[in-house]
């Protein structure tokens, strides 16, 4: 079986049956415009919007894109979007399972939807880091000759793990965390949509602040804390989101940190930040 395959039978389920999906799934984007923050990347004109055939028939967009960013700031939501919006065959690997054997599938798989039906493939390869040397080589042919749309996503300085050749030949393009404003603004539509918690509860100011502070910049960990504190709230038959419940579900917020990566300089300047600032709990922290 091909791994478009298993993508389809996914998204068949998620149709079938939405509410078995989890809140951030449900609350993915279905087009460009419903994309919350990355507004830099967002704008008429951009390599994201040439992507999906948008513009004024002007040249078309980069063949191939690395999206890199924090975890939850959308880049696979971006991919999925661009996928929908140019109705192309859409695969979805992860670098964690996959090997050679399941790219070259898929680029077999490519090859024949664009030469017996004439439509094109999204390869969308998450944590592409994880690949080593020998199998980013393995992406090169399908990017160099366009036989596939490679978006790839990683959460790790692609200068460092992604083959030259490689970053030559796509757009890099750059997603920074979320702020609170566009967070707000995704609790609120999840709150009150069908697809999400459909009115079923409402969540209060200081219920919201907590959740704002807990997310840290990261959609998924905001939706995903929603919809605990929100199963919480119901099964105690409460129509409000209290912010007790919030604490008792989420206990707090975990730093990402990996020491031999930037993430160690991001938090060592976070912990500046916050003494310079005499806020003492922030300090302890991110200390």
């Amino acid at each position: 079986m091909e791994p478009d395959l298993f993508t389809a039978a996914a998204e068949d389920r998620q149709e079938k049956d939405p509410s078995s999906s989890p809140l951030a799934v449900r609350m993915r984007p279905r087009v460009l415009d419903e994309v919350v923050g990355q507004s830099h990347l967002l704008k008429p004109g951009s390599p994201l919007r040439r992507l999906v055939g948008e513009g004024n028939g002007g040249p078309a967009g980069p063949s191939s894109v690395i999206l890199w960013g924090p975890p939850g700031t959308g880049k696979t939501t971006l991919a999925y979007v661009v996928s929908k919006a140019t109705n192309k065959r859409f695969v979805e690997l992860s670098a964690i399972t996959a090997g050679v054997k399941e790219v070259r599938a898929v680029i077999d798989g490519a090859r024949r939807a664009s030469g017996g039906f004439g439509k094109e493939t999204v390869l969308f390869l998450d944590e592409i880091h994880r690949f080593s040397k020998a199998q980013q080589d393995s992406l090169l042919p399908a990017v160099e000759n366009r036989w596939v749309t490679l978006i790839a996503a990683t959460t790790e300085n692609p200068y460092f793990s992604v083959i030259s050749p490689l970053l030559s030949r796509s757009l890099l393009l750059t997603l920074e965390p979320l702020s609170d404003d566009d967070l707000r603004g995704l609790l609120r539509r999840a709150l009150t949509e069908e697809r999400g918690l459909g009115g079923a509860v409402t969540l209060p100011d200081d219920a919201e602040a907590h959740l704002l502070r807990i997310a840290g910049g990261d959609a998924r960990r905001a939706l995903t804390a929603l919809e605990a504190a929100a199963g919480a709230a119901i099964d105690k038959s409460e129509k409000e989101i209290s912010l007790r419940t919030v604490e008792e579900t989420v206990d707090r917020a975990a730093v990402a940190y990996d020491r031999e990566g930037d993430q160690h300089y991001d938090v060592a300047s976070a912990l500046i930040k916050s003494i310079r600032g005499s806020d003492v709990d922030a300090a302890l922290h991110y200390l």
